[in-house]
């Protein structure tokens, strides 16, 4: 009889419903949210809708600045939630000077998850070519919990969920051991 691959057992016991908090870092919504205005996040909707099709849970939304200080605080904060199992970044990834997400949350980790960003990149350049290069997109983990920034673009949000979200309850498992 042989044992199973430590990758199938953790799976086993990982949780299968994650509690997600999702953020979209971008200073045009944020000014629109701090007036009171509809606000279109075609990113947000699309993660929310994968997210909970998955049969996960959205635990916290919202929209922020791209601003370290707030990035960083509002990742302080959800670290701190035992309800909280993921927490997604969606935006500021980029090369642009006031793209800040990475610099906010980077050094809150434990732990890089260097394979996400190196196949992010892999599979986002079959798909865009050269481009690719152009998004810092990482993940880690920190307190037991997964935190992910993508690109905040929506083509970036669903190829990241549809190849990744069905590895996150592994990556908390392992976060937590």
């Amino acid at each position: 009889m042989s044992e199973k691959p430590p990758y199938k057992l953790h799976r086993e016991l990982a949780e299968k419903r994650l509690r997600f908090a999702l953020f979209t870092v971008s200073s045009s919504r944020y000014v629109s949210k701090l007036r009171g205005e509809k606000i279109s996040d075609i990113s947000m909707d699309l993660a929310i809708e994968l997210i909970e099709r998955d049969g996960h849970k959205i635990i916290h939304k919202d929209i922020l600045d791209d601003d370290i200080s707030m990035i960083r605080e509002r990742l302080e904060k959800m670290l701190e939630m035992r309800e909280v199992d993921v927490i997604i970044f969606m935006g500021g990834t980029g090369l642009a000077r006031k793209d800040l997400t990475i610099e906010a949350v980077k050094p809150l980790f434990e732990k890089e998850v260097e394979g996400f960003g190196e196949i992010f990149r892999m599979l986002s350049y079959k798909r865009i070519g050269a481009p690719a290069i152009l998004t810092r997109a990482t993940a880690g983990v920190s307190k037991g919990k997964a935190i992910i920034c993508l690109p905040g673009s929506p083509d970036a949000v669903k190829l990241a969920l549809k190849e990744f979200l069905g590895e996150l309850p592994h990556l908390v498992y392992l976060a937590r051991q």
